[in-house]
């Protein structure tokens, strides 16, 4: 798109949302109704449209993409009305008599950039709340992921009006161009390098935002931990996606003695979940996505270089693929352990005892997600509350970002502000606080002042 059609979108976005209608309550729930029949309807589209662009299967978009849109937008039609109504609350006595109350005030035109690794999930799950909580909002979908943002613009133009949610396609150009408009609120979701461009680019509107980035999210495996069950579960968490998920395990920290057989039982997990007959799918792996693009293989099969292989490390650059790859023992200071691998590698670190892997994961930015297999209850207690993350997930890998009651985001270098459900209806909502004053007045409170009536009534009140 062109700058003046850019221009055109938001200006025409700014006179819409002056007119309430995105306001409107009912309207509100009628059009996450009419959103989520289309997603349905929709559903061979998506899917072709995933397979073409990260080789995903019918199966795991349904999991990974539709099925948690489809619950975030059925919280919101059941609890939009409450979550906008005013909410009263105490009125202190400086403000006698009176009503206070806190109005759920949407903040305007909202500017969504979603990533390439989820593209119709993190794309609409954020829209879903923005539109709850009665914004309008552009939505710029990763030019990574093509095939997926025309279904996207085919999806929102066939349930909103384009002054109210509009489909931005295009590249860094357009994206540059958006985050320099003066936008209400910013939504991005992707790297911690392009997080703090977007975050530069905001400040000079004092525009808020949320963002959600990602890092080297540890896994602790101890030796009161059931391995097998361990094993299972992270070898879902860390290969689905073909490892391109934002929370995925990105390295296990495990005690000496239990670290064998832990290998063992991954390696039987990867292969009954991943290895198949089937010619038609890359060196046997079935239901494994592929690379997204040359960059990001070049990439991970850097990381792979040098290292000690114990599993996988099959790459193909010609069809995108890399095979579920497991390393042994890498040096701290390696690329592979100083950057979010974002695909299907996972290193596993042998460490003395337990209070050595906390010592190792402090020495990284705080992570997205942290995740602790481990039967003892005072050890994991203790670690949940000296180890900064976005969230945590004991004993499975994943699971704790598909609740639409659970915050998801991040802390520090992961990110800052949350989403789902409520949480993303308080994202996007100004929450904004009116006092209703009565008639009735005392007279003290106003100059000459009475300091022994006026002092004495604050200390009463401060003192209980």
């Amino acid at each position: 798109m062109t700058k003046s059609e850019l221009d055109r979108i938001f200006e025409d976005q700014k006179r819409f949302f002056e007119t309430g209608y995105t306001k409107d309550v009912k309207n509100r729930v009628e059009l996450l109704s009419k959103l989520k029949k289309k997603v349905s309807d929709s559903e061979d589209l998506i899917c072709s449209a995933l397979e073409k662009d990260l080789g995903k299967s019918r199966t795991e978009t349904f999991l990974t993409e539709t099925y948690m849109l489809m619950t975030e937008i059925n919280y919101f039609m059941k609890n939009i009305p409450a979550l906008c109504a005013p909410k009263k609350v105490k009125t202190p006595l400086s403000a006698f008599p009176g009503k206070s109350l806190i109005f759920a005030e949407p903040y305007g035109n909202v500017l969504i950039i979603s990533p390439w690794n989820y593209p119709l999930q993190l794309a609409l799950a954020p829209l879903v709340g923005a539109v709850a909580a009665g914004n309008c909002v552009i939505l710029k979908p990763s030019e990574y992921a093509p095939h997926t943002a025309t279904v996207l613009e085919k999806i929102i133009s066939g349930v909103f009006l384009k002054e109210h949610v509009c489909t931005v396609c295009g590249g860094i150009e357009e994206t540059s161009y958006l985050l320099e408009k003066p936008n209400d609120y910013i939504f991005f979701t992707g790297s911690p390098q392009v997080g703090k461009v977007v975050m530069e680019k905001a400040s000079v509107n004092l525009t808020p935002l949320t963002l959600e980035l990602g890092g080297k999210s540890p896994c602790i495996i101890d030796r009161t931990a059931d391995i097998t069950l361990s094993a299972k579960r992270i070898a879902w968490g860390k290969f689905i996606n073909a490892g391109q998920t934002c929370v995925a395990p990105d390295y296990i920290l495990i005690e000496e003695e239990i670290k064998e057989q832990f290998i063992k039982e991954l390696v039987k997990y990867i292969e009954l979940f991943y290895a198949s007959v089937d010619k038609d799918h890359p060196n046997g792996y079935a239901q494994l996505p592929r690379i997204i693009n040359e960059k990001h293989f070049s990439r991970l099969e850097g990381y792979i270089k040098n290292q000690k292989v114990i599993y996988g490390g099959i790459c193909e650059r010609e069809k995108l693929f890399i095979s579920p790859t497991v390393i042994e023992n890498p040096s701290l200071d390696s690329p592979v352990m100083q950057n979010e691998i974002f695909g299907p590698i996972l290193p596993i670190i042998e460490v003395a005892n337990r209070e050595k892997a906390r010592e190792i994961i402090q020495m990284y930015p705080k992570p997205l997600a942290l995740y602790i297999f481990s039967n003892d209850p005072e050890f994991v207690s203790t670690s949940v509350n000296t180890i900064s993350s976005g969230g945590a997930c004991i004993n499975d890998t994943i699971s704790h970002i598909t609740s639409e009651y659970l915050p998801f985001g991040g802390v520090g270098n992961s990110g800052m502000g949350s989403y789902h459900g409520k949480s993303s209806f308080d994202t996007f909502t100004h929450y904004k606080s009116v006092l209703f004053k009565g008639k009735f007045d005392i007279k003290e409170k106003y100059p000459p002042y009475s300091e022994k009536f006026l002092l004495n009534l604050i200390k009463k009140t401060v003192s209980k």
